[in-house]
């Protein structure tokens, strides 16, 4: 079982990270308790590094992908374009094949905005089969996938900046 433990992931050098880093969160309704926890997760390690966010809420899961290229859509003139999206969601497998078609979904959307768009979406959605796993996953035991999401945000951003340093 992957564990935070076997992990380097907090280890985070935000010295080039760009001044005025902005992530985009784009959460869904659906499980909004366990989701407003990624939530806070999120925005609780973009504040410890000072980077600025929004949040863009979409009804559900599936959702996700159209919020994400629809807000960058209508941000392509702006000065403050988003360095980095978080997808943020938890679906729980209930007792028909729907759970296999959202998370199918969704992972196949955020697969293709990562090779279409200029800057990285984050998978910070939960697939779980119990509301016990997702809270376990969401500051439990498992630790906290929000929170995770945001500092490989982080660090998805101070790549790209290194790369775009280098040309």
């Amino acid at each position: 079982m992957a564990e935070i433990t076997n992990s380097n992931l907090y280890v985070l050098d935000t010295g080039i990270l760009p001044k005025g880093a902005c992530v985009v969160i784009v959460r869904t309704e659906w499980n909004a308790s366990v989701v407003d926890k990624l939530e806070e997760g999120c925005k609780s390690i973009l504040n410890q590094h000072q980077v600025a966010y929004r949040v863009v809420t979409v009804p559900g899961a599936f959702e996700v992908p159209y919020g994400i290229i629809s807000y960058w859509k209508a941000h392509l003139q702006a000065k403050n374009r988003p360095d980095a999206f978080i997808a943020l969601a938890c679906v729980v497998r209930g007792g028909t094949p729907h759970f296999d078609y959202v998370c199918k979904g969704i992972t196949d959307g955020i697969v293709q905005l990562n090779l279409t768009l200029p800057v990285p979406s984050v998978f910070g959605v939960l697939t779980v089969d119990t509301d016990e796993q997702a809270q376990e996953r969401s500051g439990g035991r498992h630790g906290h996938k929000g929170e995770e999401a945001a500092v490989t945000a982080l660090k998805m951003i101070a790549l790209k900046a290194s790369f775009d340093k280098n040309l």
